[in-house]
Order: C-alpha cells, then sequence, then structure tokens
C-alpha cells in the first residue's frame, strides 16, 4: 500500500464527509493505493455515526473510537499502530490541510530520500492572537532543537513508515515528533509550503494556552531525548557543581576567619554570616542532585527498552 492519511478528529462531524470525498478524488487521479483512518477522540456530535456511514461506503476507510478525549498525541499513535502504507500522512479533520498536497510530500518522501515532511503553514488565515505566539514558539523550537522547520504546530506532515514504526508520543508531544525522529536517527527532515484553508466548519479546538504547554512539552521532550537514558549525566554533573560552589564559599568563610584571627583583625562569626547559609543551601542541593541521579539511573536501568536500538540495516550471519 502507498499512502496511510491518518485523521485525528474531535467533534468534526459536518467537516468528515467532504474531507474524505476530497482526498478519494486527489488519491484516485494520481493511481495511488491508500487507506484513511479516522481517530475519533471521543467526540460528544455525530462525528461516529458519520465514521460509520463513510467506512460502509468506503472500503479504503477505517474508524477508530474512543471512549473519552485523551488527546491528539494519543489519536496519532494509535493511528501509527494501525497504519500499514509505505508513507504515513497526518492532517486535521477542519478542512484546513489540503489533500492536494498529499502527491508532492509523497514524491519527496519516496523519490528525494526524506524521512518526514512537515508542513508550512507560510499563509495562515488565522487571527493575529494565533499568529504571533505561533512564531514565537517556533523560533525558540528551532533555536533549542536545532531542526529548520518553520511550523512545527503543522498537522500536515508525511513520514516514512520505519519512522512512526521506531518512536512512542504520549500527553502532547505531537508537536515534537520530528524531534523524536531526530533522536531515534531519522534526520533527513524537511518541509514543504503548504496551503491553508480557512476554516469551513465548526471552532478551533485549541485556544492559547497550547503554547504555554507547548514550552512546558519542550523542556520535557529536550531532557527525555538528551538525557532519558542517562540521566546522571544532568543531575550529576549539577550536583557536582552545586557542591563545589557550595564547599569552595563555605572553605573561603573558614579561612578567612582563621586569616582574621591570626592577624588579630575584626571578623564576624561564621554562624552570622548569611553568606555561609548560602553556602551550606548549595551544598545540600548539590547532594540531593547527585542522589536524584542515582535514582534516575536506577529506573532507567529497570526500563524495558533500556537496549532498545535502530539497526538500519543487517549483513551476513
Amino acid at each position: 500500500m502507498d499512502i496511510s492519511i491518518i485523521v485525528p478528529l474531535y467533534n468534526e462531524d459536518e467537516s468528515l464527509p467532504e474531507l474524505v470525498a476530497w482526498i478519494k478524488r486527489v488519491m484516485d487521479e494520481n493511481g495511488f493505493t491508500f487507506e484513511t483512518i479516522l481517530v475519533d477522540d471521543g467526540s460528544n456530535d455525530n462525528s461516529w455515526s458519520v465514521i460509520e456511514d463513510i467506512c460502509a461506503k468506503h472500503s479504503f476507510a477505517k474508524g477508530i473510537k474512543f471512549r473519552r478525549n485523551y488527546g491528539k498525541s494519543a489519536a496519532l499513535h494509535v493511528g501509527f499502530q494501525t497504519a500499514k502504507g509505505n508513507v504515513v500522512v497526518t492532517m486535521d479533520a477542519d478542512l484546513q490541510d489540503s489533500p492536494e498536497e498529499i502527491p508532492e510530500m509523497y514524491r519527496m518522501i519516496t523519490h528525494e530520500g526524506f524521512d518526514l515532511i512537515s508542513g508550512w503553514k507560510k499563509k495562515r488565515y488565522d487571527p493575529i492572537s494565533k499568529t504571533i505566539p505561533s512564531k514565537l514558539y517556533n523560533r525558540t523550537v528551532r533555536a533549542f532543537t536545532g531542526i529548520k522547520l518553520h511550523d512545527f504546530n503543522c498537522g500536515l506532515k508525511a513520514y516514512r513508515k520505519e519512522v512512526i514504526k521506531s518512536i512512542e508520543i504520549f500527553g502532547e508531544m505531537h508537536r515534537y515528533i520530528p524531534v523524536l525522529a531526530k533522536q531515534a536517527g531519522f534526520k533527513r527532515i524537511g518541509e514543504k509550503v503548504v496551503q491553508h484553508q480557512e476554516r469551513k466548519y465548526g471552532v478551533t479546538k485549541f485556544g492559547l494556552e497550547r503554547f504555554v504547554n507547548g514550552f512546558l512539552d519542550l523542556f520535557t521532550v529536550i531532557f527525555v531525548t538528551r538525557f532519558g537514558k542517562k540521566p546522571m549525566h544532568l543531575f550529576g554533573t549539577l550536583g557536582t557543581l552545586m557542591f563545589l560552589i557550595g564547599g569552595g564559599m563555605s572553605i573561603w568563610i573558614v579561612v578567612a576567619k582563621i586569616y582574621a584571627q591570626f592577624n588579630h583583625l575584626n571578623y564576624r562569626p561564621v554562624a552570622d554570616q548569611p553568606l555561609f547559609y548560602i553556602a551550606l543551601v548549595m551544598a545540600i542541593i548539590g547532594v540531593q542532585l547527585f542522589v536524584a541521579g542515582f535514582l534516575g539511573e536506577l529506573v532507567s536501568r529497570s526500563s524495558a527498552d533500556r537496549n532498545h536500538y535502530l539497526i538500519e540495516k543487517e549483513i551476513g550471519d
């Protein structure tokens, strides 16, 4: 099968028939073999009834329904597990992503050798209250991750099958699939300018809080990808640094007191100096960070995927 198209959705009953018909027309025009996986993330409208009708009419359509709303990452994770196509495309169900972009994204994956292609909504039909925070967010993510994408939040993306079968997304990590893919060794990440449509039905399901959550998740994904299997490298380094600074300050205070006594100079008692308590607190925090690193190592060594490595090729017996 050429393409699997995964559509996570929540309360999108009005747009689904039009979206599926649009996908089918584009796929047929280009002669692709494909499947469309509609993942209902606990909708409370008629979305599931619409999906049942679509699946009854079209053999290429599959439906998955959650008992409650788990979030976009959960919907994509289940869709990734189900997908069978050589190239996997994700897109939103609100008709703001155009299926017309899929053939070119497919070509970039299969002919140009990219592992992942991310859409870039260069011209957006969104209010300024969304576009400005989005630009700031994307600029920050680029700086922290080194991945030169302009629109990490774009729902329209295409992946080589091996990519989505090699990573696991959870929480709100759908924004950082390119980061997870790069950490897994899939470094050929590109982007394509895509057409952004005005919303035709319903209202957006995401508010400004997604940018706050996005920044918090950024620190999580950076920690997990860089120190998930070696937490002592982070906590041990910070703990050692804090302990050395605190210990150095304590030694300096004691040496200064001894010098003052030896030279009959006035001096403040050690316990009366604020610097002494700062040094003490830093030393204690250093020890705690060091212990946290040990505990992190114990947890890491007990994890099921502690020796999980991705093998690209193998030859011989």
